[in-house]
């Protein structure tokens, strides 16, 4: 019998995605894959997730940080949407928060360095030389890991076992931005963390592995972000694992089920709060 990925959430429940095997080229089974991570630099989750990733496995291994900005947003614009959309109450709490990592120097490249993992920064993931440097490495495999940045044909395309995304939502529910806030604003009593490989249309490639969890009555969205990303990192972990020995499997996702969310307005801010959840 062919074996199937089956992501077990152990203490937070379980899901078992059916699939079909991936198309891969032939390559030594169990041989570590020179991974490429691209991510942003976020001192409150990202540090967290990386340091459990990196704690098992850091051959092959490199990151890349992109700046935290969306559509190319001044850090003050991105500033004043934040504030409002969610108050200024919880943009002096984001800032505290931030304030008070810095100051413990929580940063996903010094995680990188105590792992000597290389680190660099990427301005943007599409430019033709940033693709040539991610070719001189021969990465076998690309991870957008909260990437702010779409991802273009030729990035797509470029490692020979494909790109990953890790997506904080049971797809193809919660397509789209900040997954997690929609989630307790929207009331769920579940929520996931989804793997898949990455194509030109947003959050619609092939699912390779799914992990479902309950939602907390009493969940802050802060906590709510600390827990899934230790979820997605383990997930991630056993897919790793699972494309190394050539036994991961695919399945398309079928967009008509799901659901697709944009930055959220002043109105769903209040349903958040209305259902009783904070931000910190």
């Amino acid at each position: 019998m062919r074996p199937r990925v089956v992501c077990e959430a152990r203490r937070h429940g379980s899901a078992e995605v059916v699939v079909r095997p991936a198309e891969r080229r032939p390559r030594r089974v169990g041989s570590p894959l020179n991974v490429a991570f691209l991510t942003t630099e976020d001192p409150l989750y990202l540090p967290s997730f990386f340091e459990r990733v990196l704690s098992v496995r850091t051959d092959g291994s490199s990151v890349f940080v992109v700046p935290p900005l969306y559509k190319n947003q001044s850090t003050r614009a991105a500033t004043w949407r934040y504030v409002r959309t969610f108050g200024l109450g919880a943009a002096l709490g984001l800032a505290a928060k931030v304030a008070r990592a810095k100051l413990r120097k929580r940063s996903v490249a010094r995680v990188c360095r105590s792992y000597g993992v290389l680190c660099e920064p990427a301005r943007d993931v599409n430019d033709p030389k940033f693709l040539d440097r991610l070719r001189a490495m021969n990465t076998e495999l690309i991870v957008s890991v909260s990437c702010p940045q779409i991802f273009k044909k030729s990035l797509i395309e470029l490692a020979p076992d494909g790109c990953l995304n890790v997506h904080g939502a049971i797809l193809p529910a919660y397509r789209g931005v900040l997954p997690s806030f929609w989630m307790l604003a929207n009331g769920e009593k579940q929520a996931g963390v989804s793997i898949f490989f990455v194509n030109e249309e947003i959050d619609a490639g092939d699912l390779c592995g799914q992990r479902i969890f309950d939602i907390r009555p009493d969940e802050s969205l802060d906590s709510f972000l600390q827990r899934s990303k230790t979820i997605a990192a383990d997930l991630l972990l056993e897919v790793l694992g699972a494309i190394e020995r050539g036994t991961v499997e695919r399945t398309p996702l079928d967009l008509s089920n799901g659901s697709y969310y944009s930055w959220p307005d002043r109105k769903a801010v209040r349903r958040f709060y209305a259902a009783g959840r904070r931000v910190w």
